[in-house]
């Protein structure tokens, strides 16, 4: 059965330990966590997604922090399932520690890099590249008992499900999988959401929840971040389309649209993928 878990980068006014009670007064049951320090020229800031982050465990954080923060999590009845660190293709010795926070902290599973694609470099090169380097994330991850994740992620060289396969499907699925996100097709990489999900098999290992849209804006189109239910992409048809397909994971949230508050966001969307996973039969 599908479980609900938020990734911490959609709740940057929160602390550790304020979001681990809010993620279990919303009913969500596991916490990915954003890997990241914050910029010393950003600890005035209002808070922000991806600079002053609240919600971010910074890789210098001590041993004893992180004990407290899994703990806490423990306390409350929820799982921390995830690392989300921004990780270079190539840099194993950063892997290499990211993946001990996340062993720390109980995770069993952790992003990995991807190479981004800027029109400056060849695919084929690149390609190249990542497929040496996830051999040996595949390796780290066996050791860790930790599987990687390799994101759909628009201006990378993994835009979709198919192109996310040709970077891991030569690769073990118990140790190295894809982080599918529909919300990120809709800017770059669309395909069909079922046929995306048949690709992926056994490598589908985590689904991130979020939506977008295109709109036309001083004579450009732009796509941008929308509220949960008002972008392109169907929920509903997708949640089926895993079901069909035995997804039996996580659904996690991270809405940038700014609509609710954070403790708001957390319960709107536990509330409404509730009730759709309880119209396709599932038990929540």
């Amino acid at each position: 059965m599908m479980k609900l878990s938020v990734f911490t980068v959609c709740t940057p006014d929160l602390t550790p330990e304020q979001l681990i009670t809010a993620a279990a007064a919303a009913g969500i049951e596991g916490i990915e966590w954003r890997y990241a320090a914050i910029p010393a020229d950003a600890a005035e800031e209002s808070p922000s997604y991806w600079r002053h982050n609240r919600c971010s465990i910074d890789p210098a954080i001590s041993s004893e922090r992180l004990q407290a923060i899994r703990l806490a999590a423990e306390q409350g009845s929820v799982s921390s399932i995830a690392l989300v660190p921004y990780l270079k293709c190539g840099d194993l010795d950063t892997a290499h520690q990211a993946f001990d926070t996340a062993q720390q902290l109980g995770a069993t599973m952790m992003r990995v890099g991807v190479p981004r694609y800027d029109r400056q470099r060849h695919y084929e090169d690149l390609e190249t590249e990542a497929v040496r380097y996830l051999s040996g994330i595949q390796e780290m991850a066996s050791q860790y008992g930790i599987k990687a994740l390799v994101e759909t992620h628009h201006e990378t060289i993994a835009p979709s499900a198919s192109l996310a396969m040709r970077l891991v499907g030569h690769l073990n699925p118990a140790h190295v999988g894809v982080l599918y996100d529909p919300g990120n097709l809709v800017h770059e990489g669309y395909e069909n959401y079922r046929m995306g999900i048949q690709l992926l098999g056994p490598y589908l290992a985590h689904v991130h929840v979020k939506n977008a849209g295109w709109i036309r804006q001083d004579g450009r189109w732009q796509c941008q971040w929308m509220p949960l239910l008002e972008g392109s992409v169907p929920w509903e048809q997708i949640i089926n389309d895993l079901v069909v397909a035995g997804y039996d994971g996580y659904l996690g949230i991270e809405d940038f649209s700014g609509q609710f508050g954070s403790a708001k966001m957390l319960t709107h969307f536990a509330s409404v993928f509730r009730e759709q996973l309880q119209q396709h039969g599932q038990e929540v």
